[in-house]
């Protein structure tokens, strides 16, 4: 068995070591998850595909965010999909993706199916976000330049993974379930900015749902379609990156998830936090002037939207918008309305975006000029660590916004203190 292959499906279905800090940061993504879940379950793309789940009928197996249940594959890819669908969940930057909207839905599925315990559940989530991650490293960014959606293509892998751990599969079994993915995961970047992102997710997660009850009931597939000459990383501009498995099992790369605290283009958030610690207040505001990534120019640099949508993709508006007062964390902000405001649409033309080549993607610099004369500059780099206390408080803030105190804090009750999975998933549905 290759190299890969045969390090992750032991990864995948060993016993592991795991830190408080993984743990901890699982469980909070899984709350952040769940709260921009219930906020998205009524978008226009969370109906269509949850329509179309529950008119094909079948077993209700599993939950599906909004209403009813459904046989497993469909609850993952309306699940993965609806999680997706106000683009709010966490993203890792190290392979370009957000590993929870693909695993997740899978996960919760798959142990809902089995009674599982919700600590079963966050480890076996664990488990497949890492391996997705790993996954992404091994692909490397020429997969993603050459227009693959990494969140759909490694996060399918991961589905995989932690619906495989959960059902109690061997190494074997693994490697078998792995290689079957190869030949179902999909996903692209030219989907972006319609509904297609988020049924990427979707499809990522019913993916690896898919391939672990075949291979539960015999399917026979082979395991090194990963790698090789005609594998998945060869046809699909993977770079065969091995040191992606470097302290596999002994570090974990998930820790350093980026969770999303404003609801907009992650492009746009080093900068919104660098603008935190300036005093931006439109009265007193004579210009201001960002420094970001050549990338991000072309993604989230709408000089003047004039929709709630355009807004979430514009340096311009979203700085306008805090100098006005708006919580750029809260999803009402986001409005036509707004961008039609005389005051904003006055401000944003004091603001002025440059590419900085000696910027990385995750780093920005804001410089404010005061009408009194006086400048004040901050930067900010989304790969800067929150210690555990600050992410805590900052995602379970997040949480209350998106679907209320009562219920951010019975959920990470129930995510700390444990319980049955199935009970999880019965909020998701419930109104």
């Amino acid at each position: 068995m290759p190299e890969l292959t045969l390090a992750l499906s032991e990864f995948a279905t060993g016993s592991i070591t795991t830190t408080p800090a993984a743990r901890l940061v699982a469980s909070l993504s899984a709350l952040d998850w769940f709260a921009v879940g219930r906020a998205g379950a009524d978008e226009p793309v969370s109906g269509i595909v949850r329509d179309m789940v529950l008119e094909e009928g079948g077993a209700g197996q599993a939950h599906l965010f909004g209403a009813g249940a459904a046989p497993l594959r469909g609850a993952a890819l309306v699940n993965g999909t609806v999680s997706h669908a106000l683009d709010y969940d966490d993203t890792h930057f190290a392979h370009i993706g957000h590993p929870s909207v693909a695993v997740f839905p899978a996960a919760l599925a798959m142990a809902e199916s089995r009674d599982a315990a919700l600590v079963e559940l966050l480890e076996a989530a664990l488990v497949g976000m890492e391996l997705s991650v790993r996954v992404g490293l091994w692909l490397g960014r020429g997969h993603y330049q050459a227009g693959f959606h990494q969140t759909a293509t490694a996060g399918a892998f991961g589905a995989a993974a932690a619906a495989g751990r959960l059902a109690g599969f061997s190494a074997t079994q693994m490697a078998q379930a792995l290689g079957l993915t190869a030949t179902r995961a999909a996903g692209l970047k030219a989907q972006f900015g319609t509904m297609g992102k988020p049924y990427n997710a979707g499809i990522a997660a019913a993916a690896g749902i898919e391939a672990v009850q075949l291979v539960r009931r015999g399917f026979v597939a082979n395991p090194d379609a990963m790698e090789g000459a005609f594998g998945f990383g060869a046809t699909h501009h993977g770079a065969g990156d091995l040191s992606a498995l470097d302290g596999l099992g002994e570090t974990w790369l998930f820790e350093q998830v980026s969770h999303k605290f404003h609801a907009c283009c992650h492009g746009l958030h080093a900068v919104l936090e660098a603008a935190r610690s300036l005093d931006i207040a439109e009265p007193e505001v004579a210009a201001l002037t960002v420094r970001t990534h050549p990338r991000w120019m072309s993604v989230c640099n709408q000089p003047a939207p004039t929709t709630g949508l355009g807004a979430k993709f514009s340096y311009t508006t979203v700085l306008a918008m805090r100098a006005l007062g708006h919580d750029t964390a809260r999803l009402e902000s986001y409005s036509d309305a707004i961008c039609a405001d005389p005051r904003l649409i006055a401000l944003r033309q004091k603001v002025e975006v440059r590419a900085d080549e000696s910027l990385s993607e995750t780093q920005a610099h804001l410089s404010l000029l005061r009408r009194d004369g006086q400048r004040q500059e901050a930067e900010h780099d989304l790969m800067t660590p929150l210690t555990l206390a600050a992410r805590e408080e900052r995602v379970r803030a997040k949480a209350v916004k998106l679907i209320g105190g009562r219920m951010a804090d019975e959920i990470w009750g129930m995510l700390r203190t444990g319980g049955r999975a199935a009970d999880l998933g019965a909020r998701l549905a419930a109104r």
